[in-house]
């Protein structure tokens, strides 16, 4: 459940679970396109990020580290969302990308105050929220998923503090900032 396997997972879920007239040759065209905007060009920019030694780790621990990276994939995701959002059929995979886009900026405007939120719990958040808004766009009940995705969130909090990597507060953050940002894209867009 890393934050960058997360975006693709939500796109999968929501061929599986939303109703929609997407042909499957554009499903599988959105698919690749998300995993590798959001995970094969990421981890390449850890790898060059490490290999400047610009990072010590690609766990990106430090807040301090998470800065340019973070910087990287608000840029990332705004494009990607710009992009969906000017085709009719991948509006709401555009609402999604906006969304994230926006619990980033958060996340990195914590950062300046020396709080280090979870992208975990906010790529979490963020698909709760996608979810919600889904299930009231097309009038579904996606009480299932959204079950799962939030039972899912509280293993991955408990772990995420078991291993000390965060406050209980920077989780809390970053699962509000998940949800709000997508709320907040959703009524604005």
């Amino acid at each position: 459940m890393h934050p960058i396997v997360l975006p693709t997972i939500g796109v999968i879920l929501y061929f599986l679970m939303i109703p929609h007239s997407i042909k499957n040759e554009q499903r599988f065209f959105i698919i690749g396109f998300v995993f590798t905007t959001t995970y094969l060009v990421p981890l390449g920019i850890l790898i060059v990020l490490k290999g400047l030694k610009l990072i010590h780790s690609f766990k990106v621990k430090t807040i301090k580290e998470r800065k340019i990276p973070l910087f990287l994939m608000i840029f990332l995701f705004t494009v990607l969302g710009n992009i969906l959002l000017r085709t009719a059929v991948f509006r709401d995979f555009g609402m999604l990308f906006y969304g994230t886009s926006f619990g980033l900026i958060l996340v990195y405007l914590f950062s300046i105050f020396k709080i280090k939120v979870s992208l975990h719990l906010l790529s979490m958040g963020s698909m709760v929220g996608f979810f919600i808004m889904m299930g009231m766009e097309y009038m579904t009940s996606l009480t299932p998923i959204l079950l799962i995705l939030i039972l899912f969130s509280g293993f991955l909090a408990s772990s995420r503090l078991h291993l000390k990597a965060h406050t209980p507060k920077e989780i809390y953050l970053g699962f509000f900032f998940g949800i709000i940002t997508q709320t907040a894209v959703y009524y604005l867009l």
